[in-house]
């Protein structure tokens, strides 16, 4: 007995995921020409990966393939980014895309094809961590920056606004606190990422101990100290104090004494200075963000609008800003945007209202 005729529903979704399948190797080529090394292979991988998933469907059609489809809306987008970009942003988006993956519920795609864009979605999130680490310093003092310029700038505008002061009186209390308040984002980040950098250099092996290494007593080996001291268990701090020992020669005595406990497991080790970014980087991205983002709830004194007018639309603007970051926010950590869009909303708009009801009650009382 023959295989069954298709239905043509069946054929309509095969087709879909063909298109969608040969998309996201697409986007997977294109990310991998933008990159070197290591990434470059993994993502090469994950896109031969697509092409036999792309196989599955261009047996199962036979002669039913018909004209080439185009993938969906989201995965062509996301190849339009890879071409262009290729960076930390794309591969969020494609964790996304890996995970809405509907083959677990689908009876014609096999079960290993299921695994398989499970297992893409956590291959696209390891790849994605290093671009998040390599900017998460920076990254935290610019969202930090505009979000605090936007609501702490539009509370201190609408509060002001709302005691009955002039026009005048508001747009120069908007302009001090964001002068004021970028000068002291900047300086406070400078601050704190520099002494976060400091206590992490003071936890670095030192470099007179890794010169003690070759010279240390094999049978005493207090090398195992150090490594307890770092959080192994005594059994485990001997038998890798021994294995160092041991294994110095084409090493630098520096490299083997800063083994860190784990180093056994598959993860990659991140450099903690690159995540928590540069003094000065954090401070500037902190200042110019905050600068930007003040900025916004003072545009419509700028513009010469008064009272209800200006504070609408200084409401109004501040809401798409806090929208827009905290959707920026949603595809770094491969979250839903419209999720952490809306929470920002909710805090920035929350902030804002209470000076504001201050505001009117200061107002009517002078």
């Amino acid at each position: 007995m023959g295989a069954m005729t298709p239905t043509r529903p069946q054929v309509r979704r095969w087709r879909q995921y063909l298109a969608d399948e040969r998309a996201e190797a697409a986007v997977y080529r294109d990310l991998a020409a933008r990159r070197t090394g290591e990434e470059r292979d993994i993502l090469l991988a994950l896109a031969d990966a697509e092409r036999r998933h792309e196989q599955h469907w261009l047996d199962l059609l036979g002669d039913d393939v018909g004209k080439p489809v185009r993938g969906d809306v989201r995965t062509r987008m996301l190849g339009w980014l890879a071409r262009r970009f290729g960076s930390v942003f794309v591969l969020a988006l494609a964790q996304r895309a890996e995970a809405r993956s509907e083959y677990d519920d689908d009876e014609d795609a096999t079960p290993q094809m299921a695994a398989d864009e499970r297992i893409h979605e956590e291959v696209v999130r390891g790849l994605a961590a290093r671009g998040r680490n390599r900017m998460s310093g920076t990254f935290r003092a610019a969202v930090f920056g505009a979000n605090d310029g936007l609501v702490s700038n539009l509370a201190l505008v609408l509060g002001i606004g709302a005691s009955g002061a002039s026009p005048a009186t508001v747009l120069l209390t908007g302009l001090s606190g964001l002068l004021a308040g970028a000068l002291s984002m900047g300086a406070g980040e400078y601050v704190s990422v520099r002494s976060q950098r400091e206590l992490l250099e003071a936890s670095r092996p030192g470099p007179a101990a890794g010169a003690a290494l070759p010279h240390l007593d094999v049978d005493a080996n207090e090398l195992a100290l150090v490594y307890r001291a770092r959080g192994m268990e005594a059994d485990e701090a001997q038998a890798r104090a021994v294995h160092v020992l041991g294994s110095l020669e084409g090493r630098t005595p520096q490299t083997a004494l800063g083994v860190p406990a784990g180093a056994d497991q598959a993860v990659p080790d991140v450099d903690e200075h690159e995540a928590v970014g540069s003094a000065m980087g954090a401070a500037m991205a902190s200042f110019c963000f905050f600068a930007s983002g003040a900025l916004i709830p003072v545009l419509p004194y700028l513009l010469g609008a008064e009272g209800t007018v200006a504070v609408a639309w200084a409401a109004g603007l501040v809401g798409i800003a806090l929208l827009g970051t905290g959707a920026v926010v949603g595809l770094l950590s491969g979250t839903s945007p419209a999720k952490r869009a809306l929470r920002q909303l909710a805090i920035g708009y929350g902030a804002a209202a209470a000076t504001y009801l201050l505001g009117l009650a200061f107002g009517g009382s002078v």
